[in-house]
């Protein structure tokens, strides 16, 4: 009896975790970055980077990142993305993103976090994919670093593919894929705004910042 009182309490326990993360998927965006190498499904942690995603999605609904390509891809580090067309052209941004990186979230593998340049408050539309665990990225209370505010649901396998082309053709960016690599659409999945993702789904993009 004493062991099936303590299998009910472990089931149950695991029950409540398992409800647990449902809800938390459920309650964080979620969008699909259909790629010519296949689809990414991304959970955004809206309760942890909120104005970082408010802006990311303001891109995605708007239709920016239709067309847009990995540009930078450097194996064993991340792969980055979401500022240029197929022919290198640089697309106009949105105001830039206040800084959220000590917000306790981690560069961990699989993590998609904003590009920026030096300054701190300078993300724009440019995002990367951690390939590998990169905590020297991380931020905290005495040093911004670079603001996570997501992680890959589905589709690892993909960025991996992403990952593996072969690059160095362009002299100009000598880390972008020799075969571009587009982000053919991107959507919500979570039905917060399929509406306006869906006004925008035709839109091609024509080319934001470095990391």
């Amino acid at each position: 009896m004493k062991r099936l009182s303590m299998l009910q309490s472990l089931a149950a326990t695991l029950l409540l975790c398992l409800s647990g993360f449902a809800a938390a998927l459920s309650e964080n965006p979620r969008v699909v970055l259909e790629t010519d190498l296949g689809n990414v499904e991304l959970v955004l942690y809206a309760d942890k980077a909120p104005k970082t995603v408010e802006n990311f999605l303001a891109y995605i609904d708007s239709g920016f990142y239709n067309g847009t390509i990995f540009h930078r891809v450097i194996p064993g580090f991340m792969a980055q993305g979401g500022g240029y067309t197929f022919d290198f052209q640089e697309k106009p941004t949105l105001e830039p993103v206040i800084n959220e990186s000590a917000n306790g979230l981690s560069n961990a593998r699989g993590t998609i976090a904003m590009a920026r340049t030096n300054d701190p408050d300078s993300a724009t539309s440019q995002f990367f994919i951690n390939l590998v665990d990169n905590s020297r990225l991380d931020g905290s209370a005495a040093k911004p670093g670079y603001t996570v505010f997501g992680k890959v649901l589905l589709g690892m396998s993909v960025v991996q593919q992403i990952a593996a082309e072969p690059r160095g053709q362009y002299a100009s960016f000598p880390d972008a894929p020799n075969t571009p690599v587009r982000i053919l659409k991107a959507r919500r999945v979570d039905g917060g705004n399929d509406a306006a993702a869906n006004a925008n789904s035709e839109t091609d993009s024509t080319g934001g910042n470095s990391q």
